[in-house]
């Protein structure tokens, strides 16, 4: 069922944000920064203030609910397109195959090279299901050509 890479973003995301969590706390301690006596900031603003090896799980969550958002919304149009199966599974599941190496890439190594080329592979994922998705609502009748 397409659904069910869904449910592994998103649970990938969470293991992605209890990482944050645990690293961030202890970086944020040894900069001398006490978060209750701070109030809010924009994001990237603890960049060059705690370690960066410290600041990449932070950033790869970002990344997790921004493009990913697109891919969801995809993927319940083609599950209410009844058009879940064959091809649109195996494409959701590299989609989120590939989020997950590259959150992988960038909380460990944080190789740029390697980040590029996984976030364009799965960019061009993304695309194969939106034009999946346009093709079975143009079936469905839902567009006029």
């Amino acid at each position: 069922m397409i659904l069910v890479p869904v449910i592994v973003l998103i649970a990938w995301s969470m293991v992605i944000w209890a990482l944050m969590v645990a690293v961030r706390m202890p970086a944020l301690r040894k900069a001398g920064i006490d978060v209750m006596k701070i109030s809010g900031s924009r994001p990237g603003a603890l960049d060059g203030v705690v370690a960066d090896k410290a600041q990449w799980p932070a950033h790869n969550y970002m990344h997790l609910v921004e493009q990913p958002t697109l891919f969801y919304a995809v993927i319940f149009s083609l599950a209410l397109l009844h058009a879940g199966g064959g091809i649109n599974a195996t494409l959701a599941w590299a989609y989120v195959g590939l989020r997950i190496v590259h959150s992988i890439v960038q909380v460990t190594s944080n190789r740029i090279l390697y980040r590029f080329s996984l976030f364009a592979l799965s960019s061009f994922v993304l695309i194969a299901l939106t034009v999946q998705a346009f093709r079975a609502a143009i079936h469905a009748g839902l567009l006029p050509f």
